[in-house]
């Protein structure tokens, strides 16, 4: 049986909280806010298009608060970071949601590759902006999540930490999104270790294959050809509904049964299996997501791209 992330939170009171999604007005971002607010959390939705938002939003039950937030530009970022500990004084939770998949080359006002830009370093920059609020939460009530969407995509291929924003190879699209998803997962990793101390967890989440936004680059033949559609135009049978891939994010946010834990890649509302040659290509874990040393290097790397550093 899969699960809804409605289903998830049943029975969790989250009034009190404070949640970030980012991304969350399209796709599995609307269903994680949906689910979240109804659970009595105030949501506060980071939106590159806030008018969109709004309307998508408007018909929730719940606390949603919509603030302007573009990942590929550093200046948006940190006004996000500033009108968030405006407002308020711990975050319970951050989702970093949102992505884009597969686009032709493109780059940001910096010259990054726009797949690694927005959906690794723009979360990174982020993720240390809101840090001194999540620390403040563990303090106040012994734990923070940080939950970091990556994706299956991650077994694609690995992470070129020399040459991420392909400078000094031809650009593919595919190879791209692969090492912004490994970047997602390498991110978890390391962020756990320095946020354990602090009482703030993160992890990795594979949401499954959805028909969602994220596939605006791809042409139905593309799709088709990958197995994802057939020549009907009806999606293969192991994809989920958008209620079920928002599932494990929240499953990570929210599960009592991942007290204790952290750094994991999780998948189908449970922790995910290290992939072997028998393992479907929709899932498991690939070992460079899990080389502690690549994770860290990525991390100084991160810094070295962004200029920002996270609070000691």
């Amino acid at each position: 049986m899969r699960s809804t992330a409605k289903e998830v939170v049943a029975g969790i009171d989250l009034s009190g909280k404070t949640i970030i999604v980012t991304g969350g007005y399209s796709g599995l971002g609307t269903e994680t806010v949906r689910a979240l607010a109804g659970a009595g959390a105030h949501v506060i939705v980071g939106a590159r298009r806030p008018d969109a938002a709004e309307e998508v939003l408007a018909e929730m039950d719940g606390t949603i608060t919509i603030l302007p937030l573009d990942l590929s530009d550093p200046a948006s970022i940190d006004a996000f970071g500033e009108s968030v500990a405006a407002m308020v004084d711990t975050l319970d939770m951050l989702i970093n949601n949102a992505a884009i998949m597969a686009s032709p080359l493109m780059r940001d006002a910096r010259g990054y590759e726009m797949q690694f830009a927005t959906n690794h370093l723009g979360h990174f920059q982020l993720t240390a902006r809101l840090w001194p609020l999540l620390v403040a939460a563990a303090k106040a009530i012994g734990r923070a999540r940080v939950v970091t969407l990556s994706s299956v995509g991650h077994r694609l291929n690995g992470l070129d930490v020399d040459d991420p924003n392909f400078e000094n190879r031809e650009y593919e699209k595919w190879p791209a999104y692969g090492q912004a998803k490994s970047a997602n997962a390498l991110f978890a990793l390391e962020l756990d270790k320095i946020g354990k101390p602090h009482g703030v967890r993160a992890f990795a989440v594979h949401p499954g294959g959805i028909v969602t936004p994220l596939q605006r680059h791809l042409t139905m033949e593309e799709q088709k050809a990958m197995g994802w559609f057939d020549e009907d135009g009806n999606t293969h049978e192991s994809f989920k509904s958008v209620e079920e891939g928002a599932a494990t994010s929240v499953w990570c946010a929210v599960s009592p049964l991942l007290e204790g834990m952290g750094g994991v890649y999780c998948e189908d509302c449970n922790v995910g299996a290290m992939a072997d040659e028998n393992t479907p290509r929709g899932s498991g874990v690939s070992p460079h997501i899990r080389d502690e040393d690549l994770a860290q290097r990525l991390w100084v790397k991160s810094e070295e791209l962004t200029g920002v550093s996270f609070p000691a």
